[in-house]
């Protein structure tokens, strides 16, 4: 009987250990959940680092394609003022003409 009581006694104390457990874990597994996201984040920053030159490309491409859409568009810019400036020498010959023909 002496050794069921004794057996209870450390039974207790261990289920009353137990129960503290968490209040000695609680840091530690905060600090386990902490780093768990700083590798997470080294593992974008290392995808990142491997897409550098992806990126690094697609901006190349992009800067030329806009540097040829501006060129069209300074190409655009000089077809309309040439129009703009045959429309003008049109209104000239046709208002020469007209007066021609009244004279």
């Amino acid at each position: 009987m002496a050794d069921l009581k004794e057996d209870a006694e450390a039974l207790h104390k261990a289920a009353s250990a137990l129960g503290k457990v968490d209040h000695h874990t609680t840091k530690p597994l905060h600090d386990l959940k902490a780093a768990s996201h700083d590798l997470s984040a080294f593992g974008v920053l290392g995808t990142l680092m491997s897409a550098k030159d992806d990126i690094q490309d697609g901006m190349d491409t992009i800067a030329k394609l806009t540097k040829d859409l501006h060129k069209e568009w300074e190409a655009e810019a000089k077809f309309m003022d040439d129009v703009s400036d045959a429309f003008d020498l049109l209104d000239v010959l046709l208002s020469a003409a007209a007066r021609a023909k009244k004279g």
